[in-house]
């Protein structure tokens, strides 16, 4: 089974005397989630029932290379679902990490209805990029770290500044960055560098030592492309 893991980056520091868990309720709720399907996956249903799951809620491109005969609901809520599901704990844990960094900033910029939009698009880009270079494949991928990867797209945008600062709890309220000028500003430049070498890696086979199966960099390249790209689509504050 081939699931995505988010490779590690330098995140934001907490400023001081803000609480741990300071996350909006959007965030929040989404992180309950993924752990509540992964303890019942783990722990409260039968094999069976498990291998079921993840065959109708998977992404699996090898499902659009036979046709919707047969299958028609996987087919259409399989790009979203997907991103609920993980491959165990160390991979929940590890997209929980990045999400709580960078969805937090953009859930406080957007609002829970946005955000909640937003994550679906995303899921459904970077199946969309995974499929054009898996068609046909038999690949499960399971996953947030699509969604984690536009999360990290669209605060690239915004969340660091003109000066180039990061600070989480006033990051949403930056003027947003057009796409030339987020690439000119010398925090945000490093830090798309730094992420497309990381899974320019990962493409070419290093895990890390973090991935006990294939790293889908695919994915993670659609939902970073389409975070930061589309943004301004799911921006409320005009500002460019």
């Amino acid at each position: 089974m081939s699931h995505e893991h988010e490779p590690p980056f330098p995140g934001p520091q907490s400023p001081p005397n803000e609480p741990v868990f300071n996350l909006p309720n959007v965030v929040l709720a989404m992180l309950l989630l993924m752990v509540a399907i992964q303890v019942a996956l783990d722990s409260l249903l039968p094999r069976a029932a498990v291998l079921e799951i993840y065959l109708q809620t998977a992404f699996i491109p090898q499902r659009y290379a036979l046709g919707i005969a047969g299958q028609a609901g996987p087919y259409f809520w399989s790009p979203f679902t997907y991103s609920l599901l993980h491959g165990g704990y160390g991979h929940l844990a590890l997209n929980s990490f990045w999400l709580a960094a960078f969805g937090a900033v953009v859930a406080r910029r957007i609002g829970w209805i946005r955000f909640l939009i937003f994550w679906m698009a995303s899921a459904l880009a970077s199946a969309m990029l995974f499929l054009v270079f898996h068609w046909g494949d038999q690949t499960v991928m399971v996953g947030a770290s699509g969604v984690v990867s536009a999360l990290m797209g669209a605060a690239a945008r915004f969340a660091f500044g003109d000066s180039g600062g990061f600070r989480r709890d006033h990051a949403h309220l930056n003027r947003r960055l057009s796409v030339k000028q987020s690439l000119s500003n010398r925090t945000v430049f490093f830090f798309l560098l730094v992420w497309f070498a990381i899974n320019l890696a990962a493409a070419i086979g290093f895990s890390f030592g973090i991935a006990d199966s294939a790293i889908a960099w695919e994915a993670h390249v659609g939902g970073f492309l389409f975070g930061f790209l589309a943004f301004s689509l799911f921006d409320p504050l005009d500002q460019h």
